[in-house]
């Protein structure tokens, strides 16, 4: 029986594969570059050397691309056009945080950090032959985004507001130093959570941190009712000042840690158990009965620890003047302990960067696509609930003093 005469042209592509060096790589490049074609030519209206009514342009030769991929480094014969250019879409459409991570990489190599650990990165990633001029061209459309997202105009209003800084070793100036990098995570007037600010800080302070929520009102924000933040001492006296009229959530996941610190192991789950109630009451009178039941119970045997409780519970209570949103929500940083948890899984890779710049890009090309990834999801706080949040932020802001 006579073979389907389809797959004659497929048998004959599959034997010049196998015998490249490379089957697979070279299989991807065929691939890439029929859909150069097919896209080409339906740009242009007509095939190459055909005439055609329906033509709106002309090819013009082609320009040589390099393609880094996970199999390895394509060189493409790009088609050139006469008239309104041509960039394939694979190329174009390549994710941020991926262009972001081989960038760290391609600079890492430029500047002369070539540790073990990032030459088998860029192997596994397929780069090669790194040059300065890639790496500045690689990296313009990034950083134009990056500058987008670092200064688009913000509400007025955001209910709710979580801050932290993470640590990241820096290559500056020849040394390597340690970098706070500030994030903010906001709740819009929708109840959709939104990355506010990502802001990299030589040190977390009072100064640092005003600095920080100075910037978040250059670009239009002007009221929030609650901050959530661990009990640095820096954010507490930046909150008071920045934000008048807001409240201070001290992270209840942060105050047991600090509390439990003090309680000998053999005591630490039975006294766990017990705190925990104290979050997990209705109301603020049931917390407050909770938590003196156990500080009566457990004040002589673990003082250190009863008056950690004592002078830090108020702080960790105020959620509870909220009651039309879900605890859970608001008591704790533990939203964005988990983004800062990504961060570093991505981070952990590089090890030293080479610059700031190389960790600010990849943080927010990450967070960009994580913020996008919020925005098409379901309401973090129902618009409802946040109706009554905004009421009690116009209150608190008409109590603040001018």
């Amino acid at each position: 029986m006579a073979q389907p005469h389809y797959r004659t042209p497929f048998k004959k592509a599959l034997l010049q594969f196998i015998t490249e060096p490379d089957p697979f790589l070279a299989m991807l490049k065929w691939v890439m570059t029929e859909m150069m074609r097919i896209e080409a030519e339906a740009k242009v209206g007509a095939t190459k050397g055909k005439h055609a009514s329906e033509r709106t342009t002309y090819f013009s030769g082609v320009r040589v691309r390099r393609v880094d991929t996970r199999m390895g480094t394509i060189y493409l014969l790009v088609p050139k056009l006469r008239k309104g250019g041509y960039v394939p879409f694979f190329i174009s459409e390549r994710r941020r945080s991926e262009q972001a991570l081989i960038a760290v990489v391609q600079e890492a190599f430029i500047n002369g950090v070539s540790t073990r650990k990032i030459e088998r990165l860029a192997k596994a990633m397929g780069i090669e032959n790194i040059s300065a001029s890639q790496v500045s061209e690689f990296n313009k459309d990034l950083d134009a985004q990056v500058a987008d997202f670092r200064t688009r105009p913000l509400a007025e209003e955001y209910p709710f507001l979580w801050i932290d800084a993470l640590y990241q070793k820096v290559r500056v100036e020849g040394r390597v130093i340690s970098v706070a990098v500030m994030i903010a995570c906001g709740v819009n007037q929708a109840g959709i959570r939104e990355i506010l600010a990502v802001e990299p800080m030589f040190d977390e302070s009072e100064d640092s941190w005003r600095s920080f929520f100075r910037k978040l009102k250059s670009r239009g924000m002007k009221r929030t009712a609650l901050c959530v933040s661990d009990a640095h001492v820096g954010i507490q006296a930046a909150v008071r000042k920045e934000w008048l009229g807001a409240s201070w959530q001290r992270c209840k996941v942060h105050f047991m840690r600090n509390i439990l610190a003090k309680v000998s192991h053999r005591e630490k789950g039975r006294f766990a158990a017990h705190l925990k109630q104290i979050w997990l009451e209705p109301d603020k009178k049931g917390a407050r009965r909770a938590a003196a039941a156990l500080i009566e119970d457990y004040e002589k045997r673990f003082p250190d620890a009863i008056r950690c409780l004592e002078e830090g519970l108020e702080d960790s209570l105020s959620f509870y003047d909220f009651p039309e949103v879900d605890k859970k929500r608001i008591s704790s940083t533990n939203g964005q302990e988990r983004l800062n948890m990504e961060i570093r899984r991505r981070s952990r890779v590089v090890g030293v960067f080479p610059s700031l710049e190389s960790y600010v890009r990849l943080t927010i090309c990450y967070l960009v696509e994580y913020s996008e990834d919020w925005g098409s999801e379901r309401s973090y706080i129902r618009e409802d609930k946040i109706l009554g949040s905004l009421d009690r932020l116009h209150e608190l802001t008409a109590q603040a003093p001018n």
